[in-house]
């Protein structure tokens, strides 16, 4: 149903199964898949195989898309973002060496294996997050940055809001067709909700204004008063 030709499809662990790979090199786009504890072998083998780069010192220099040599070769590429009192640095790290994993052929198009780590200073207070995943991307680490990127940007500025606003994720609907039509419902209120500029609020406020006033629910549906 997508035209997927030439584009990045990104999936969170939860979606990442091998028959989603073929489907996506079918249609000519490639893939970056987040690995968790769903598939079987394939994310104690990345986790062990890219930990153990970075801590041989393979990724000493993370400064800019380089690539580095050691015990893997890796493209690398560092960024920094500072809002809200929230100091965040990334570092991507991209590895085509796919000898030690034993399913790699069961992951259709697999060209490479990389992960992101999160550092976050917030109030004094630090952490440190990394994710690993599959791609079917060649050796880039802007790439692989930019998509990994881009599927949390979508992540926390459409998801993020669906699930506190709208409360999806407490969504019982589970009879015939009808969480994909209350899904497809809440994506319409919440671009109708967006595009509402009239008055300056966030999501909730937008919500409020809409229940309380009748005049602000057809100026959201673009009804002439």
């Amino acid at each position: 149903m997508l035209e997927l030709a030439g584009g990045i499809v990104t999936v969170d662990a939860m979606g990442s199964q091998k028959q989603i790979a073929p489907a996506i090199i079918e249609a000519d786009a490639d893939y970056v898949l987040a690995l968790k504890g769903n598939q079987e072998t394939v994310p104690e083998e990345v986790k062990t195989f890219l930990d153990a780069a970075l801590a041989e010192g393979s990724a000493a220099r993370p400064a800019g898309a380089e690539l580095t040599q050691g015990a893997a070769t890796l493209a690398v590429l560092a960024t920094r973002a500072k809002d809200h009192g929230r100091l965040e640095t990334r570092r991507y790290y991209q590895s085509t060496e796919l000898n030690g994993f034993a399913d790699r052929t069961k992951w259709a198009g697999l060209q490479s294996v990389g992960l992101v780590e999160a550092r976050r200073e917030v109030g004094g207070k630090r952490t440190v997050e990394r994710r690993y995943d599959l791609s079917s991307l060649a050796l880039d680490g802007a790439t692989f940055a930019r998509a990994l990127r881009g599927h949390w940007g979508v992540e926390n500025q459409r998801h993020w809001v669906l699930d506190v606003w709208f409360r999806e994720d407490q969504s019982r609907a589970r009879t015939g067709y009808a969480a994909e039509n209350r899904a497809t419902l809440r994506r319409l209120a919440l671009n109708l909700l967006k595009r509402e500029r009239t008055k300056k609020r966030g999501i909730k406020g937008q919500q409020l204004i809409a229940g309380w006033d009748h005049a602000g629910r057809l100026r959201l549906l673009g009804v002439e008063i």
